[in-house]
């Protein structure tokens, strides 16, 4: 049986769990394929680390070029731009498929690396860049080629839905909530990527490129973290009978000469929505599409072994690939949409507002609203007493009369153009009964 010989770069919690497989697995694996898939090397930069998996020590080694020319297949789980994107460019440039899990590099210069791939005639795949163990790229861009997918929304982050799940179920604060996931593995000691939305848009970007057809860059995707959201957006979301997820959310416009838009945000969805229940550090993402209609694919985001399963799903791919014969597979950009700012989407926003509790504020804040042609869908109103503690008055203050009195306003709009609703907001600001803007989130799934 032909044999063709496996580059691997990184030797990580993902990168163990696949040599693990090649190795365990290898007659399982050459049955699939019709070769044996032999393990050529392993690139780290020190050979002697401690692994999670007992491996051969004859394996590993620090010369990582090498090691790619010649190879027939490189998986590459080094993560960061480079040397990640040379070695690929020169594993590709050497006539070898590769096999990638680096979100990063894919949504910073995807592109470079999708049009040498094609010149070459070798396969590019990357399905463990979103999602870990769960298979969405290869059915968007196989299954639904025949469809036309029309929007994605993506929990694909599995540390912030861990935090937002827990101050969800359990009202955690967000810093608690950060500390059990550092805590259970699911945050990294510095967890700014996860918790600024930097992951979840660069996965977007991916998504969005497979999906509609057109190269979408990172630089593009509007993104907002979590940091910003409190116990009490939670709370107010949960009465109002929503969850509060961060989702990535890529959509296909059909009006001004069409066009994609991607952002990543918190935003408030409806217990009864799918994505609703997806708990815990697990991802989910949901497709609408004109013919299949609504899809949902749910499944571990993370972890050694689930996303070696999606790495190596991509391997075996190529393989046949190379035993059969046939040209390469990346992605396609025969769309070439425009891509378009946030400021087109198309959303509805949940706005919390402290105001004083007078007459005529609700006509004033509504009358703002209309003149920017943003429909009110529901506005609700909850009056409290802006208790002042007594050290805190003014020295002149007459220490019998009645504390100020101010509400909390929640308002619900109807879908509208994100630009009119940014406006509006900043409008209500500057009303005189407004003393504040508590909190300003996106809502979908209505």
């Amino acid at each position: 049986m032909k044999s063709l010989k496996v580059a691997l770069l990184g030797c990580g919690s993902v990168g163990s769990q696949v040599a693990r497989i090649l190795t365990e697995d290898a007659d399982a694996l050459a049955e699939r394929v019709g070769a044996r898939l032999e393990l050529a090397g392993i690139a780290v930069r020190n050979p002697d680390a401690p692994r999670e998996v007992e491996l051969d020590p004859a394996l590993f080694t620090t010369d990582a070029d090498a090691l790619v020319s010649d190879a027939d297949l490189v998986i590459e789980l080094m993560g960061g731009i480079e040397p990640a994107r040379s070695l690929m460019l020169s594993a590709i440039g050497h006539g070898a498929s590769v096999i990638t899990g680096n979100k990063a590099l894919l949504a910073e210069d995807g592109p470079t690396l999708y049009e040498k791939a094609d010149a070459a005639g070798v396969q590019l795949s990357f399905e463990a860049a979103v999602a870990g163990a769960i298979p969405i790229l290869r059915p968007i861009r196989d299954s639904l080629s025949g469809d036309r997918i029309t929007r994605v929304l993506g929990i694909v982050n599995g540390t912030t839905n861990y935090i937002l799940d827990q101050m969800d179920t359990t009202g955690a604060q967000f810093d608690d909530a950060l500390a059990d996931a550092k805590a259970l593995g699911y945050a990294e000691a510095d967890p700014t990527a996860d918790i600024e939305g930097h992951d979840a848009a660069a996965k977007g970007a991916i998504l969005a490129s497979l999906a509609f057809h057109t190269r979408f860059p990172r630089s593009e995707v509007h993104c907002e973290g979590i940091t910003s959201v409190t116990a009490a957006d939670i709370a107010a979301a949960r009465e109002a009978g929503y969850v509060i997820k961060l989702l990535a959310i890529c959509e296909l416009q059909d009006d001004d000469g069409g066009g994609v838009t991607v952002r990543v945000h918190p935003t408030l969805l409806p217990r009864e929505h799918p994505l609703a229940a997806v708990h815990g550090a697990f991802n989910a993402v949901f497709v609408e599409a004109e013919s299949a209609g609504e899809l949902m694919f749910y499944g571990q985001g993370a972890g050694g072994t689930p996303t070696a399963s999606a790495v190596l799903g991509d391997l075996v791919t190529a393989a046949k690939r190379i035993v059969l014969g046939g040209p390469g597979r990346t992605e396609s950009a025969s769309a070439q949409l425009p891509v378009r700012g946030i400021g087109t989407a198309e959303t509805s926003y949940y706005i919390g507002l402290d105001v004083a509790d007078e007459s005529g504020v609700l006509a004033k804040i509504a009358q703002v609203f209309a003149d920017h042609g943003v429909s009110i869908e529901t506005m609700r109103q909850t009056t409290h007493l802006d208790l002042v503690r007594p050290a805190e008055r003014a020295p002149d203050a007459d220490p019998d009369a009645t504390p100020p009195s101010s509400a909390e306003l929640r308002i619900v709009t109807h879908r509208g153009a994100e630009q009119a609703l940014a406006r509006t907001v900043e409008a209500v600001k500057k009303l005189e009964p407004v003393n504040s803007v508590t909190s300003v989130l996106r809502v979908e799934g209505v």
